[in-house]
């Protein structure tokens, strides 16, 4: 005669369907901090591009300014324009005898206003 197995007095029935469900809850908060990263990067890459493009149209302006002596303002005050490259672009150029001051603003919707600066100095 075979001796009889015992059971344990608990049972261990439904562990395995509490192992898997925190299983999807760690594997669900990393896929959401993913997630989050990417969209981090992705607003990252787009004001790095807004940067390089503000620090384009200010040299370009300056270059404009540069071979263009009758497209630069005059002593003493600011000029303003459109920028359409950039999300509510703006450029500023003031005078000061020799020295002209850059300046190129952008704003993203619910974001801070960004100011791009440079400055040149154009010998008549």
């Amino acid at each position: 005669m075979k001796p009889e197995m015992h059971r344990p007095a608990f049972s261990q029935q439904g562990v395995v369907i509490i192992e898997a469900l925190i299983a999807i809850l760690i594997f669900s908060f990393g896929v959401l901090g993913i997630v989050g990263m990417q969209a981090n990067m992705v607003k990252n890459t787009s004001d790095s591009k807004f940067r390089s493009d503000a620090g384009y149209i200010a040299q370009q302006q300056i270059g404009l300014m540069w071979i263009n002596p009758s497209s630069q303002p005059a002593d003493g005050t600011t000029t303003s324009s459109v920028v359409s490259t950039l999300p509510n672009g703006n450029i500023f150029v003031t005078r000061a005898g020799s020295q002209f001051a850059v300046s190129v603003t952008w704003q993203q919707p619910s974001e801070d206003l960004h100011t791009y600066r440079t400055t040149a100095s154009i010998l008549p």
